[in-house]
C-alpha cells in the first residue's frame, strides 16, 4: 500500500479474529451431550441436609445470534440456529429476468409438471433487464418466454416491456431488477428474497436475508416456496467516522474487498455497522450490499432503521418485522475502519480485489467513462456525477455514457434538480458536459450482451466504470481494462481523459 491511511496497521482499519470455535459443530455437540450427562439417574440413600440450593438452569444453553441467523431462524420455523446448519427456508420473494429466468421456467416444468403452479403467484417477480434494447433475436425471445409463463400462472409481478423502441410506452417496464425490487417495494426487513442473479444481495440493504441461486434451485423455489440452505458465520464490519465529501459507499465496499480478497468472505454473511453506516441513505447502503459477493459473501446486511422505514412508507404496505444481531452474537471476524481517514480508490483490472488510490493511477489514460448498473446506476449516483461535472465547468475528455438503472431513475435525471445548480437537472449538466444522452434503463453493457448493446466494448479499450466487476469480458472484450470507481471518480475521470481522483474538482 502506498498510502498509511488504508493499510492494516493503521488506525484506519483493525481486524480482530473471533475464533472458528464459536461455529465449530464440537461446541453445539458439548452442550446436548452435557444436557444428557445430566439427566443421567444417580442412585443415593440420603444426603446431609443443608441450605435450600436453587436449581441450575435447565434445557439447552442459548447464545446470541446474529441478523442472518434470526431471519434464517424465522424462516426455517427454529428457536435458534448455528453456522454450518441446513434448513429448509421459506422464501418470501423469488426474483427472475430474461437472462436467467427461461432455464428456471424450463427446471420447474420438468420437476413439477407441465401443468403444475407456482407456490404463490404474489410472491415471485419476473424482470426483464438484461439483454433488452436489443435486435438480437435469442435475447428478444427469453422476454417472450418470461411473458407466456406469467399469462399462464398469472404472475402478479411481471414487469414487461413490449415497445424496444421507446421504452416510455411500456408502464409496467423497470429496468435493472436489483434496483426495481426496492423501488417497488418489494425488500423488506427481516424477509427472505431469492433472486437468480449474483447481486440479489444488495437487498441486505433492507435488513434481509438476500443472495443469489442457481436456475436449478430457482426452479424448485416456483414450486416449493422453499429451499435448503447452509447457515453462514458472519463477518462483522464497523464503520465509523464522519464520511468526507469526496467518497461514496463505493469507496467503501472497494476498501473492504482490497481489505480481504475476492474470497475472504466466501459463504459468509457481511454485516455492515457504525455510525457511518447509518448516516449512508438506502441507495449507498445498497451500494454497499450489491458488491459483497465480489468478496465472495453468501449475503449483505445493514440493520433497518428510521432511514430504512421512511423509504418503504410509500412502498408497501405488507408489515414486516426487523431483526438485529444480539450483543452476545459470535461473528467469525471483526473489522473496523475510520472512514474520516480514506481516500477515493479504483480496483484495478482484471480483479475487485485489485485495490489503489485514485491519486495512484492518475498517469492511467483512458478511453470511455461508464456510468451505470446495478452498482452505479441510481439517482443519488448520477447526482453524485453532476456534482462533479457541475464543480468543474469543463467538458468531458472522452466519450462518457450514462445508463439509468430503472425508469424511475431515468425520470429523475431528467426533472430532480441537482443541489447548488440553480435548478439545473443531471440531464443538462450531462449535456453541458459534453456527455451522451443517458440512454433506455437496462443493465447495459456491464455484463456485455450482443453486440449491438449500447456502450459495449467491442474492442480493447480502458473504461472507468460504476459496475462492480472488472473481469476479462465484462462489458464486452476479454482484453478490455476496466476501472471500477465510485460516481465521482467516474465523473472527474472523463473530465481529464485519465483516471482522476475527484477531490481535484470537490475540493
Amino acid at each position: 500500500m502506498a498510502s498509511s491511511t488504508i493499510i492494516p496497521s493503521s488506525s484506519a482499519f483493525i481486524k480482530k479474529d473471533v475464533g472458528l470455535s464459536a461455529f465449530s459443530s464440537q461446541h453445539s455437540f458439548y452442550i446436548r451431550s452435557s444436557k444428557k450427562r445430566a439427566c443421567k439417574k444417580i442412585a443415593s440413600v440420603m444426603a446431609p441436609q443443608q441450605s435450600e440450593r436453587k436449581p441450575s438452569t435447565t434445557g439447552s444453553v442459548k447464545t446470541g445470534s446474529t441478523m442472518t441467523e434470526k431471519i434464517l431462524a424465522r424462516a426455517s420455523e427454529k428457536t435458534q440456529l448455528v453456522p454450518g446448519e441446513n434448513v429448509w427456508v421459506n422464501v418470501d420473494v423469488l426474483m427472475t429476468h430474461d437472462v436467467c429466468g427461461p432455464g428456471v421456467i424450463g427446471n420447474f416444468k420438468k420437476e413439477f409438471g407441465e401443468n403444475a403452479k407456482v407456490w404463490d403467484r404474489e410472491k415471485v417477480v419476473i424482470i426483464p433487464d438484461h439483454y433488452i434494447f436489443t435486435t438480437d433475436e435469442r435475447a428478444n425471445r427469453n422476454v417472450d418466454i418470461l411473458r407466456d409463463f406469467c399469462t399462464e400462472q398469472n404472475i402478479k409481478y411481471f414487469y414487461d416491456i413490449k415497445d424496444l423502441g421507446n421504452f416510455k410506452a411500456n408502464p409496467d417496464y423497470k429496468g435493472v431488477c436489483h434496483i426495481a425490487l426496492a423501488q417497488e417495494g418489494h425488500c423488506r426487513p427481516g424477509e427472505v428474497l431469492l433472486g437468480t442473479d449474483s447481486h440479489t444481495c444488495t437487498a441486505g440493504a433492507f435488513g434481509q436475508f438476500a443472495t443469489g441461486i442457481g436456475n436449478t434451485d430457482a426452479g424448485f423455489v416456483l414450486g416449493a416456496g422453499k429451499l435448503l440452505l447452509k447457515v453462514p458465520p458472519t463477518l462483522r464490519f464497523v464503520m465509523d467516522g464522519e464520511m468526507p465529501d469526496y467518497l461514496l459507499a463505493k469507496d467503501l465496499i472497494l476498501q473492504i474487498i482490497g481489505e480481504i480478497s475476492v474470497a475472504g468472505a466466501t459463504y459468509k454473511a457481511m454485516e455492515f455497522v457504525g455510525n457511518t453506516v447509518e448516516s449512508l441513505t438506502m441507495e449507498e447502503r445498497m451500494t454497499l450490499c450489491n458488491m459483497v459477493v465480489e468478496a465472495g459473501g453468501k449475503n449483505g446486511v445493514v440493520p433497518a432503521d428510521n432511514t430504512t422505514y421512511k423509504y418503504l412508507e410509500d412502498k408497501t404496505t405488507l408489515p414486516y418485522e426487523p431483526v438485529y444481531s444480539d450483543g452476545q452474537a459470535r461473528f467469525l471476524s471483526e473489522y473496523r475502519f475510520d472512514i474520516s481517514k480514506l481516500e477515493p480508490l479504483v480496483a484495478k483490472p482484471h480483479s475487485p480485489d485489485n485495490r489503489a488510490l485514485a491519486r495512484e493511477c492518475k498517469d492511467v489514460k483512458i478511453d470511455r467513462v461508464y456510468i451505470g448498473s446495478c452498482t452505479g446506476g441510481k439517482t443519488e449516483d448520477f447526482m453524485a456525477a453532476a456534482k462533479v461535472f457541475l464543480a468543474s465547468g469543463k467538458k468531458v475528455k472522452v466519450p462518457t455514457f450514462l445508463v439509468p438503472a430503472t425508469q424511475k431513475v431515468w425520470m429523475d435525471v431528467y426533472s430532480l434538480p441537482v443541489p447548488g445548480s440553480g435548478g439545473k437537472t443531471c440531464s443538462q449538466i450531462f449535456e453541458e458536459a459534453g456527455c451522451d444522452t443517458p440512454a433506455s434503463p437496462s443493465c447495459g453493457a456491464c455484463l456485455g450482451g450482443p453486440r449491438d448493446t449500447y456502450a459495449r466494448m467491442n474492442e480493447p479499450l480502458v473504461c472507468v466504470s460504476t459496475t462492480n466487476r472488472n473481469f476479462p469480458g465484462r462489458m464486452g472484450h476479454k482484453e478490455g481494462q476496466i476501472y471500477l470507481a465510485s460516481p465521482y471518480t467516474a465523473a472527474a475521470s472523463a473530465l481529464t481523459g485519465f483516471v482522476t481522483d475527484p477531490r481535484e474538482f470537490l475540493q
